[in-house]
């Protein structure tokens, strides 16, 4: 920067963030006629998104319909009221029960973005007063991303630890081809000329290009963005907030080592990603993480609570009383073959016939094919106070070589790296197993003599695993009579150690149902919004279903982005 220099930039709206919320803030307002500025602190877009599943959930939707599925607005707030309990907001959540549906239909109509809905794909507690079995989560469809031109090479990139050889993948149906592709002759064929079209395109691209799940949504909303000319500024960090009078009036923004003095003349909306990377504000908010340092988080690491700090600048407010400030999952952490360190989330390895958990005493403490999110406070809960709170995810040969487990891939992948860098822990019996891992040898095998008495017959009496239709949505489904549930009796026997991380912070900036910031006394602040993992979560820290950040996310954005063009009420 030099001394105290400051050129001016003048746009109606300034956008901070460049993942889902923000660009579908930056889009819709655009798209409304509103000049539009989104500035991005990282060097690439895409932020939290590029990294994600992609998944969005959102009642109501015509693509339900297209289906058949029809529900009132009532059975999906019956349901988030249930998954809420006391941390039910009526106005945000009615917000986003309207706009939802809306705002799919002007994506998918007017923009880039496309979505597909699988027909069956449970909520994650489907069983629950409004539950569904379907119709509510949906997938960004993949995406060339050549249709982004030169902006490709800054486009964020997908999780290592969930491609394969750079590879992402897509639908489940995909997936399922990967895993059968040494059983079956039409997945063999498919396997190969998708790795032959990825290869290709490293070859002339220097990346695959065929973009899928949270990379496709992050592509294609930037697509999106850019064919409506809305600049989108990449390492530029925002410093502070300009307010006058009590109203956020614009920014300062620091650019090519120059502070621009950024006038946004309608309003700023705040889109940063949350805190997963902010060790303080972890410290004070998650129960596991005394020091703020007992945390992983597959989260961009930039991530580290820039919008809630520039909103307590304008006098926002945090949500800090949700039962759980982010949304919890299992991970495990790895070492790559350039000796970095990776996160891996444990998304559906755990539903998997053959596949239990277990703490350090040997015993499990969960229901394996529940929720990530709900299987990580069991996790917690079940830990002793005072000690490191981790769980080991452990399976049989067979099972390992048939899904895999964690960053393991199945047959025929080797095991090599991850044995040599002791991600995956091997034993020829249970007992060599407990010992290398620092489990307790008799709990272990008391546990897993326990477990194979009723598995043979595919039941699990001590937590009722397949019991739920999640459970089975993730299971094998060629696998009966209980698509969750085998025994574990074929050594060697494997284990990974899973702690605690994150797909995303629930607590956040306080709002309205117009994604306005609020101040102290619950009044909006003018000038100010914030939307996806900066905005208080509206799940009121539960996780009803795949896609709850990114749903509301993209909905809040449009609604964020419409009212700053002024097509709703104030």
């Amino acid at each position: 920067m030099t001394g105290n220099e400051q050129e001016i930039y003048e746009c109606d709206a300034l956008v901070v963030g460049s993942g889902c919320a923000g660009l579908s803030a930056a889009v819709t307002a655009g798209h409304h006629g509103l000049n539009v500025l989104i500035v991005e602190k990282e060097p690439r877009f895409g932020g939290t998104t590029a990294r994600s599943g992609g998944w969005l959930w959102i009642p109501g939707t015509s693509l339900a319909k297209a289906w058949g599925i029809e529900e009132s607005p009532d059975q999906a707030r019956t349901y988030l009221r249930h998954e809420a309990g006391n941390s039910f907001d009526a106005a945000r959540v009615d917000a986003f029960l309207s706009a939802g549906p809306e705002a799919v239909d002007f994506f998918t109509s007017k923009t880039a973005v496309q979505f597909d809905m699988p027909l069956t794909f449970p909520d994650y507690h489907a069983e629950a007063p409004g539950g569904a079995q379907g119709g509510r989560s949906m997938v960004t469809r993949p995406f060339d991303g050549r249709e982004l031109g030169e902006h490709i090479k800054d486009l964020g990139n997908p999780l290592p630890e969930l491609t394969v050889f750079g590879m992402m993948l897509g639908s489940g149906k995909e997936i399922i081809h990967f895993m059968r592709a040494t059983k079956s002759l039409t997945s063999a064929v498919y396997v190969a000329k998708r790795l032959s079209k990825h290869l290709m395109d490293v070859m002339r691209h220097g990346r695959g290009m065929t973009l899928t799940n949270g990379n496709a949504l992050a592509g294609r909303l930037a697509k999106s963005a850019f064919d409506l000319k809305i600049p989108l500024w990449l390492s530029s960090p925002v410093h502070e907030l300009i307010v006058e009078h009590g109203a956020v009036r614009g920014a300062i923004v620091e650019r090519h080592g120059k502070l621009v003095r950024i006038i946004a003349r309608r309003g700023v909306v705040l889109a940063c990603g949350g805190f997963p990377h902010d060790a303080a504000r972890r410290k004070t908010m998650f129960p596991h993480a005394p020091t703020g340092a007992e945390h992983f988080s597959p989260g961009p690491v930039g991530n580290t609570g820039d919008g809630l700090r520039l909103a307590e600048t304008a006098g926002g407010r945090i949500e800090d009383t949700l039962p759980n400030a982010a949304a919890w999952v299992p991970v495990s952490i790895t070492e790559r073959k350039d000796g970095s360190k990776g996160v891996m989330p444990h998304f559906i390895d755990r539903a998997k016939p053959g596949v239990i958990a277990v703490m350090r005493d040997g015993r499990r403490f969960a229901n394996e094919g529940n929720s990530y999110h709900d299987f990580v406070q069991a996790m917690v809960k079940a830990a002793k106070p005072g000690e490191e709170i981790t769980a080991f995810l452990l399976c049989d040969h067979r099972a390992l070589r048939k899904y895999g487990l964690g960053c393991v891939p199945p047959f025929p992948m080797p095991l090599r790296h991850h044995l040599a860098t002791g991600y995956l822990k091997r034993g020829a019996t249970l007992a060599e197993l407990a010992d290398r891992t620092g489990i307790d040898p008799r709990g272990l095998e008391a546990t897993v003599a326990e477990f194979n008495g009723s598995a043979a017959e595919g039941r699990d009496p001590a937590f009722g695993k397949g019991s739920r239709a999640y459970n089975r949505y993730q299971g094998d489904a060629l696998h009966g009579p209980n698509p969750c549930v085998a025994p574990i009796k074929d050594g060697p026997f494997y284990a990974i150690k899973l702690v605690v991380g994150d797909l995303g912070t629930y607590a956040g900036i306080k709002t309205d149902q117009h994604a306005r910031a609020l101040d102290e006394h619950g009044q909006p602040i003018a000038g100010l919004y914030a939307a996806g993992n900066d905005m208080a979560s509206i799940m009121g820290g539960n996780y009803p279903g795949a896609g709850i950040t990114l749903g509301p996310a993209l909905t809040f954005g449009y609604v964020a982005g419409k009212h700053l063009a002024g097509t709703t009420t104030s």
